[in-house]
């Protein structure tokens, strides 16, 4: 009987999460405001829906009391965050905001299907990020003049990056020196210099797009890359590169900075592959990971092995062997969520982050400055980017990079950097928001 719960459960989670994820997309058919309003309702109850069915399956699977302990807490967290923000961003974007909270419910899900403790971790972080962004519209609003500390925001960035080369301070992970430890929490500097590393570039080329101060820029930007690849953390490397090529573009419309980024870029990948064993091991294991499916190719080979088995429909929440995946809560949950969810599940997430990149893209475009401008496509980028190499590296289609999937995959400075990610466009939808209704009232 429990075994057959959980098979039919299965189907109605994918038609839900389905039915989600076209409403993304036909959500702006028109432009009926209260057609979209409930549209967005029910895109809620959708969220909710499953997270209930979800939990209710993780208990039938551990009778482990702690699962209903974080259902309820994960409960208040979602209403205390449609409410907050709902007030706090006025006039905010509702597609933003409940894609947001249904990729911290796969996350909460998911974390609690391989190991509680990381749910409840994933929650507090997730928490945390909620409050400390209370305060990104009143500084958007307030701080008109963010657009003129570029030095600032490319000091500042440098400092942080070199925090973990301070001896007692760095730790390595997985082969790579990113991380540094405040007394019992340990940080991912890079995953917070990303956003400061978007308002230095967008500041000083809204400053400027004249040659002599581009390579200027550019060269202060190579010297964030050359510090990322000093650490091992080629993902975020690769990651900050091709933001600043994208923002860049948009600011001079000039291809052929585009065609020397990347031949430099090839240059540099070249050059890496030489350099660091660790790049060629992926590099072999994207290749044919089948030859040394022992070693190099463990990840890449189980992570398909997963997604293989796990077929359309999914072995069931609770029913898939992710025990068998390496770095499961993070690099590879993609993996675990295809394995168990199903393939039309995973692809249906694939579709909500495209929605987000294309409301961020969106939000982008119809900023009046320069700066906001840029930093609005820059954060894009920077999102649709790193679940580019995720997904892409969990399927083989490129080598593994070893970077989180945003929002879903378990590390706090990954959620705590998302959150703030998505608040800084919500507080730039809602400036827009607000000079649009003032130019109306002065036409008026």
């Amino acid at each position: 009987m429990e075994n057959l719960i959980i098979q039919l459960s299965k189907y109605i989670i994918i038609i839900l999460f389905s039915i989600y994820t076209l409403y993304c997309f036909t959500v702006f058919r028109g432009t009926n405001k209260e057609r979209q309003g409930r549209i967005y309702r029910k895109q809620q109850a959708i969220l909710y829906l499953i997270h209930l069915i979800c939990h209710l399956l993780l208990f039938l699977n551990t009778h482990d009391w702690q699962i209903f302990v974080c259902y309820g807490l994960e409960t208040v967290f979602f209403l205390t965050t449609s409410f907050i923000y709902r007030f706090v961003y006025r006039n905010l974007s509702r597609l933003v905001l409940n894609n947001m909270q249904m990729l911290l419910c796969i996350s909460f899900i998911m974390l609690a299907r391989l190991d509680v403790t990381l749910a409840k971790k994933q929650l507090f972080m997730a928490a945390a990020g909620l409050f400390a962004c209370l305060i990104v519209p009143f500084a958007i609003e307030k701080f008109r003049y963010i657009d003129r500390l570029g030095w600032f925001y490319a000091i500042l960035g440098l400092i942080c990056l070199l925090s973990v080369f301070i001896p007692g301070v760095g730790v390595e992970k997985y082969g790579a020196v990113n991380w540094i430890r405040l007394g019992s929490v340990t940080l991912q500097p890079s995953e917070f210099v990303k956003i400061i590393f978007v308002f230095f570039v967008a500041a000083l080329l809204t400053r400027s797009t004249e040659f002599r101060e581009v390579v200027k820029i550019t060269a202060l930007a190579a010297v964030y890359v050359l510090i990322l690849v000093l650490e091992r953390d080629l993902g975020g490397a690769l990651i900050y590169f091709i933001t600043y090529m994208c923002i860049l573009y948009a600011a001079t419309s000039q291809p052929w900075y585009m065609a020397a980024g990347f031949g430099g870029f090839c240059g540099a990948a070249a050059v890496a592959y030489r350099l660091f064993s660790h790049v060629r091991v992926r590099v072999q294991a994207f290749l044919d990971p089948w030859s040394d499916i022992d070693r190099g190719g463990y990840q890449v080979a189980n992570s398909l092995f997963a997604i293989g088995t796990g077929g359309w429909f999914g072995m069931g929440l609770g029913k898939g062997l992710p025990e068998s995946i390496p770095v499961r809560e993070s690099d590879f949950i993609f993996s675990v969520i295809s394995e168990e969810m199903g393939g039309i599940f995973a692809v249906c997430i694939i579709l909500v982050c495209l929605s987000c990149f294309i409301m961020f893209v969106n939000i982008a475009m119809k900023m009046k400055r320069s700066f906001y401008k840029l930093t609005a496509l820059g954060l894009s980028v920077i999102y649709i980017f790193q679940v580019f190499l995720t997904i892409g590296g969990a399927v083989k289609f490129i080598p593994s990079t070893g970077v989180t999937l945003p929002l879903v995959s378990y590390g706090g400075s990954s959620v705590l950097s998302t959150i703030l990610l998505f608040s800084i466009i919500q507080g730039m939808y809602v400036l827009n928001q607000d000079e649009v209704r003032r130019d109306e009232e002065k036409r008026r």
